[in-house]
Parts: structure tokens; C-alpha cells; sequence
């Protein structure tokens, strides 16, 4: 009996080419997405599963207390509470810390006599490989970094630096000043660990490994627990740690564990997270929806053009009911046709997305790779895919067509069959979600174009940021940034600690003794002429000054309006003012700029400071050039640098495209959004072509009356999509209020952000009407030019 079934239903499909086209592609399209989505969550949810002890590892988090900070929360931990878990708590295993190369900055790397640049160099503590099993292919786990000045390296970094030599034993120097002694090399973390360094230097070379800290929280903090450990018993353990070691008013953190299982994807909001593979689940959540909403709506296209053909199939079904064929039967064989279809679907969408794997990478940012494809996990996935797709989009068509009554079917004047309303219903839902992702991208596209147009109080553009990390001593940068102010391009040049974009030291500002809570500040050390390279608007006072006395302990400083105002200040009035915002003995305050957005717009304006405290380096020399030649100013700007440190490599940013890589995400959403939003209409489409194709064969007698009656063409043709113009203006009705709500609640991420517009919904509307009446009028002219000879003389 199965094997009749397949039988039938392969003949069925090739009876009615065109309808099965059109089912086979779109349930084909809802397939791929549902394919690639599954495997990019199946991946995204693997982080750090490898890890033997994954179940039993924590990261530490800081959670900042009182106004200070404005409550947010750290992955960043300070370097004395690893030894201080390791040491007084039983249930700690293992403790481990890990400092990004000079707080993010690059490496400049000096190996086998040649000058390289490393963004993934980090000073970690020998138990961090008892932690997170790394497998060496040469040296010892257990004792690799034990001594200082050791280093291990990744083996592509080990290829990178020294090609085919073996770097055992070998030396690799640091920024020009730090050599280490290469004591072993790992296998490449995994690309779904979190984990992922190219070089581990000893922790023990660092300054902070002899003094600890309780104040600064820089460094990534691992602990692994004892078996069967309760984290929730450690609370009050570790802040009776923090009460021992610190005073109650210098306590302006708590500490917490995160399980690793949700260190990729629940992270999003914490700062100073050192991993370049972050994750969000609220992405996770919104593909998912995107990718059920699209099969949801392939599923709807196939019920649709399955009962657009229910006047053909209605005869058959009327015999094969006659002729004894049990209901039971009549489901059977309509799922085998839906599961024969669903499964030559799935395959195209297989095929479709090992095709499409690379595009959809560089879209999502994803690692997804085609023997992914392969594991067993996959398989079983997409079986149920297959299974729960064929269930849903044969459920209507199965048990429609089958319930029809032989007698009914076999009288001339009932074979008008079906529930309109059902399927307009479909239809109306598939464009309410179309328009809906219409909604989405414009407004996504706005706020975009809104944040790249928008005044940040400041200009990056024509700005260049060249690291300084690799020349040593103060008077060589000073020489550095004379050779680049005899370039004939260059306007402005100034050295800094920092740039807009990036983070630079943060501190404390309090408004007297007491208030013990304070405000966080973002804190730069620069020279005077910084303000004119990033052409900052001086509201009251002067710049910081151009030279200093050599152990002049006096720090001046020119704080931002944000920070004038919390003081309770005018800009005039706050000039003179001692200022205690953690700068040595005190700090005065000689200028008030205008507030600039130092971070991206999803934050307000906050607290901002310039000063002349040396006690930070200044680690990049900020350059402002003319737009005349980009490249021939670059290439002078090299061999600037070359000349004053000819071992180091020269390495720079453009602050215009830095601050673009804050809105990466944002703009990663809104390509997959327009993606998404394309595939949509297009499948909602082939829906509204079916209940098109539907309407034209339920009313073609009422069509040739018509048209012997004489009807002509365009009037039968507005007749016919006039109905479906009203099924799309419903769709509207229920879309823009559902699409307002959504995107007001997208928006709220962001501190400066637009107003969304009627433009937005008159557009998404016409976008609408404009596709649903071109599909429509294909049908409905084809049925308005059909010879009316041949319907009515069907009875």
C-alpha cells in the first residue's frame, strides 16, 4: 500500500508541473534558512562543551555597587582574587587569570629576525591549561609557564613566527623590550571556545604578579569547583573574602560566578570581555523566530496551492471514495505525496545551503563549516525537520481533501468546495509578518544611517591613530611625532593614551568628602594638542598645557560638560576648581569642552577627562591629515615611524572605521533582516499566487459569463485583485501596529536613536500593495484571457 502511495503522489506531482515547482521551491527556501539556522544555534550553543570540566568552571564577574558605575557588570576580575579564591576557598580547584596584552592593545612581536603584529597575545597563569585541557603537540601543560619570561605558542603562531624551525627553546621579544623563551606549542583552541589566544605568556613576568591588586579590574578570572560543588554555597564565602581584604567604603564591587555554559551567549552586556567570538542570545531567539516564521509561511504556501488545485483533485478523491477508499487511506496517500515533496525540498535546501555556508558566514559572522553538516546530531535534526514540516503542511490539504463526500463532490452544482476563509486568513497572516520584516529593516536602516550621519561633538574622520606601544622612551615618541608634522598632509598631531572608541582609564570623580559614591570617568592622558586633532569645542578655560616640569607633581585636566555638570558647575565657573577624581594629590581643572560621544550611541554621554598626569603611558600618537591622499599620506606616516623605531611594526587605526566597528552587530542584523525580509515577501508571494491560481479556478465560469456577457480584460482583471488588495490592506491594519511595538522596543537599546515616521509605513505599505498586485495580475489577467468557451462547456 506505501509503495502505491509514493507511486501515485510522484505521479500527481508530475501531472501539475507548475504547482509542484512552486511548492517544491518555496518549501526549498523555508528548508535552507531552517537548515542554516539549526546548524549556526546547534554551533553557537556548542561553546566550550569540548572542556571535560566544562560543568564545573566558572568565569568571575564584578558587579559594580552605588552611582559610580552605573551598576554594570565586568567579565574583567582584579588580580588579587584568583590566588585569594585558590588559597582560602576548599571547593576552588583550580584559579587562573588571564591579562589581554597591554589592556587590547597589539603586540608588536620581534621573532627569527623578523617584526610582526599579534592581537591575541595574553599573560595567563600556568593553571589556566588545567582548566581548559589544551592539548601540547610540544613542551609540558603542567609546566610550561612556570618560570617567567616563558611563552607558548599556538601552532599556526608557531608557523607564523618561525615557519618550519622548531621554536623550542627559542626567544620572541615583546613590544621591543620583553624577551620570553618559547617553552611549548598547543593545538589551536577550537573555534567554539571562548578560549582563544595565539600566544600565552607566564603571568609571572607581569608586575601584577607580585603586586596584586584588589582595585583594578582588568584581568579574565577562571576558577574550576570540586565535583559537586554548589555555587550559590560560595556567596558569602567570597564577599566575606572582599570584607577581609578590602574596607567597607573602598567596596565598589561584588563578586559572582558565571557557568561557562553561558559565558558565549548570555555576555552581551558585560564590559571587558576579552574574547573576539562573542555570542547573544537575543540573537539566537530572533533567528530562530525569523527561520519558524519563514517554514511557517513556506508550510501556509503549500496548503494554499494544495487546495487551489482541490477542484481537480475533488473528482479523484469523489472516485476513490466511491469505489471503497476509506478516509483513512485518502490521508495516507495525500501525506505521501506532502512527505515525497517536503523530502525532495529538504534536499535542494541541503544542497542550497553547503552552496550558500560562505555567504551566510560573512552575514552572521559564524564559523559554520561543511562537515558540520555531517554529524549525527545534524542528521537526526534534519529528519525531524523533514518530519514536523511534512505533519504541518499536509495536515490541511490531508484532512481537507479527504473529509470531501463523494456525492457532493459528484453533483455539478456543489463543486465549489473549501473554506475561503481559512485560506485568506493564511494569506493575510503571511503578508502581516512580510510587512512586518519590511517595517524592521527600514527602520533598521534608518537608525543606522541616523548613527553614521549623526554629530558625535567631535570629528574622527581624517584622524589616523598610530600605536606607540613599541617605542620606549617618551623623547622617542616626541621625535616620532615631530618627523610626522613635516608631512606635507598632516594638520594636527598629538600624543594620547587613548582614542574616542576605545576604552582608556577608568576612575572616580567625586563632587566633595562626601560623596563616597562618586561618578565614573573615562580618564586620558594627552598632550595639549589633541583637543585641535579631534577639533573638540572648548566651552570655557584653555588646553592642557604644552610642556610640563620634570617632577611637577601638579595635574591639570579639562573635563567634559557630563562631568562639569555632575560637579554642579558652569563651565566659567568650574576653571580653578581641585577636582578629586583619583590623579595623585588632586587635579585642577583649566577647561570644559563640549560633551562628545566617546562611546558608541547605544550609551549615553558620560563622564570624559583630558590630563597631564604622566603616570599612564601614552600609547598612541592621534594624527590629523587632509583627504587629499590617503595612501601617499599612509605611506609617509611608515616610513616616519620606520625611521625613529625601524624593529617594530607599524601598526594604526582610522577612527572613523574604529567607531564603525562599534555598530558591526547592528549592521549584522540589518543584512540578515533584509535577507530574511526578501525571502519572506518571496514566499508570501508563491502563497498569494496560489490562492490567486485558487480564486481563478472557483469562479472561471463566473469569468466566461462574463466575458460572453462582454467584460473586458482590465475590468475582470480589477474585479479579481481587487479581492486580494483587500486582503493585503488587512494585512497592513495588523502589521504596523505590531511592527511600531517591536521596533520601539528595538530602538530602546540605543541612547540616541530616531522617531519612527508615517514615511516608514507608507513605504512598507506600497512595498506591499506593489508586490501583491504584480502576482495577483499574472493570475488574474491569464484567467481574464482564457477562452470562456472552454469553462462553460465543462457541465
Amino acid at each position: 500500500m506505501f509503495k502505491n502511495h509514493i507511486k501515485i503522489a510522484w505521479r500527481s506531482l508530475k501531472m501539475d508541473k507548475m504547482f509542484s515547482v512552486l511548492n517544491i521551491l518555496g518549501l526549498s527556501i523555508g528548508l535552507t534558512i531552517a537548515i542554516l539556522l539549526f546548524s549556526f544555534i546547534t554551533f553557537e550553543k556548542s561553546y566550550d562543551t569540548q572542556y571535560k570540566n566544562n560543568k564545573d568552571i566558572y568565569r568571575v564577574l564584578v558587579n559594580t555597587t552605588g552611582d559610580a558605575f552605573d551598576k554594570e557588570i565586568m567579565a574583567t576580575a582584579p588580580a588579587a582574587v584568583a590566588p585569594a579564591l585558590k588559597s582560602e576557598l576548599p571547593t576552588v580547584k583550580h584559579a587562573a587569570r588571564m591579562l589581554q596584552h597591554s589592556f587590547g592593545e597589539t603586540a608588536f612581536i620581534k621573532a627569527n629576525n623578523s617584526n610582526f603584529l599579534e592581537k591575541r597575545l595574553f599573560w595567563c597563569d600556568q593553571e589556566l591549561f588545567s582548566i581548559f585541557e589544551t592539548e601540547f603537540v610540544k613542551g609540558n601543560a603542567a609546566s610550561a609557564l612556570s618560570r617567567p619570561n616563558t611563552v607558548v605558542l599556538s601552532v599556526s603562531a608557531a608557523k607564523k613566527y618561525f615557519g618550519e624551525q622548531d621554536p623550542m627553546g627559542k626567544t620572541i621579544k615583546v613590544d621591543d623590550k620583553t624577551e620570553l623563551e618559547v617553552t611549548g606549542v598547543y593545538v589551536d583552541y577550537a573555534k567554539n571556545s571562548t578560549i582563544d589566544a595565539n600566544l600565552i605568556a607566564s603571568f609571572n613576568t607581569t608586575y601584577f604578579y607580585k603586586e596584586p591588586s584588589w582595585g583594578n579590574s582588568s584581568f579574565e578570572t577562571y576558577v574550576q569547583l570540586k565535583e559537586n560543588t554548589s555555587k550559590s554555597s560560595l556567596k558569602n564565602q567570597i564577599q566575606q573574602i572582599i570584607d577581609k581584604n578590602i574596607d567597607k567604603e573602598g567596596q565598589w564591587y561584588t563578586l559572582s560566578l558565571q557557568p561557562l555554559d553561558q559565558v558565549h551567549l548570555y555576555s552581551k552586556d558585560y564590559t571587558n570581555s576579552y574574547t573576539s567570538r562573542p555570542g547573544n542570545i537575543s540573537e539566537i531567539k530572533n533567528l530562530s523566530f525569523l527561520a519558524l516564521l519563514i517554514l511557517l509561511i513556506a508550510c501556509v504556501n503549500y496548503m494554499n496551492l494544495m487546495t487551489a488545485r482541490s477542484q481537480k483533485r475533488a473528482k479523484d478523491v469523489g472516485i476513490n471514495k466511491t469505489l471503497g477508499a476509506s478516509s483513512k487511506n485518502l490521508i495516507a496517500r495525500f501525506y505521501a505525496e506532502t512527505g515525497l515533496l517536503t523530502l525532495i525540498a529538504l534536499c535542494i535546501g541541503v544542497l542550497l545551503s553547503v552552496a550558500i555556508i560562505p555567504v551566510f558566514n560573512t552575514l552572521t559572522d559564524g564559523n559554520l563549516e561543511f562537515s558540520f553538516l555531517l554529524k549525527p546530531d545534524f542528521i537526526l535534526g534534519m529528519f525531524l525537520v523533514w518530519l514536523i514540516t511534512t505533519l504541518v503542511a499536509g495536515s490541511y490539504p490531508a484532512f481537507y481533501l479527504s473529509g470531501f463526500s463523494p456525492s457532493s463532490i459528484l453533483k455539478p452544482a456543489n463543486r465549489m468546495v473549501g473554506n475561503s476563509v481559512i485560506r485568506k486568513a493564511l494569506v493575510v497572516l503571511q503578508f502581516t509578518a512580510s510587512v512586518v520584516l519590511i517595517v524592521g529593516v527600514l527602520v533598521v536602516y534608518q537608525q543606522l544611517e541616523f548613527m553614521k550621519n549623526k554629530d558625535l561633538g567631535y570629528t574622527p574622520q581624517n584622524v589616523v591613530a598610530v600605536s606607540t606601544a613599541a617605542i620606549k622612551t617618551y623623547n622617542n615618541k616626541h621625535a616620532l611625532a615631530e618627523e610626522v608634522k613635516r608631512v606635507s598632509s598632516v594638520l594636527e598631531v598629538g600624543l594620547a593614551q587613548g582614542f574616542p572608541g576605545m576604552e582608556v582609564s577608568g576612575r572616580t570623580i567625586h563632587k566633595n568628602d562626601q560623596d563616597e559614591n562618586g561618578k565614573g570617568i573615562q580618564t586620558n592622558v594627552s598632550d595639549a594638542s589633541v583637543l585641535d586633532v579631534l577639533q573638540l569645542k572648548l566651552l570655557a578655560g584653555k588646553k592642557l598645557p604644552n610642556l610640563k616640569q620634570e617632577g611637577d607633581t601638579l595635574v591639570d585636566v579639562v573635563l567634559n560638560k557630563k562631568a562639569i555638570d555632575y560637579l554642579g558647575y558652569t563651565p566659567e565657573e568650574a576653571i580653578g576648581k581641585k577636582v578629586d577624581m583619583q590623579l595623585g594629590d588632586g587635579a585642577t581643572i583649566i577647561g570644559v569642552v563640549d560633551d562628545f560621544n566617546f562611546e558608541s550611541l547605544h550609551k549615553p554621554v558620560g563622564a570624559y577627562a583630558f590630563h597631564n598626569n604622566n603616570y599612564e603611558p601614552k600609547s598612541y600618537l592621534l594624527v590629523r591629515f587632509n583627504s587629499v591622499s590617503v595612501t601617499n599620506t599612509m605611506q609617509q606616516l611608515e616610513a616616519a615611524y620606520a625611521k625613529v623605531s625601524p624593529d617594530s611594526s607599524f601598526d594604526y587605526t582610522f577612527l572613523d572605521k574604529n567607531m564603525e566597528q562599534l555598530y558591526a552587530q547592528d549592521r549584522k542584523i540589518a543584512k540578515v533582516g533584509l535577507l530574511f525580509c526578501l525571502l519572506a515577501i518571496f514566499v508570501a508571494c508563491l502563497g498569494l499566487f496560489g490562492l490567486a491560481a485558487f480564486t481563478a479556478e472557483q469562479r472561471k465560469k463566473e469569468i466566461g459569463v462574463r466575458k460572453v456577457l462582454g467584460a473586458s480584460v482590465l475590468g475582470i482583471t480589477q474585479m479579481l485583485s481587487a479581492d486580494f488588495l483587500k486582503l493585503v490592506i488587512v494585512s497592513l491594519l495588523v502589521a504596523f501596529p505590531v511592527a511600531y511595538i517591536l521596533m520601539q522596543k528595538w530602538l530602546q537599546e540605543f541612547a540616541y536613536r530616531i522617531d519612527i515616521g508615517w514615511l516608514v509605513f507608507f513605504i512598507a505599505g506600497m512595498c506591499a500593495v506593489i508586490i501583491a498586485l504584480i502576482t495577483v495580475s499574472f493570475q488574474a489577467i491569464k484567467a481574464a484571457t482564457a477562452n470562456p468557451i472552454k469553462s462553460l462547456r465543462t457541465e
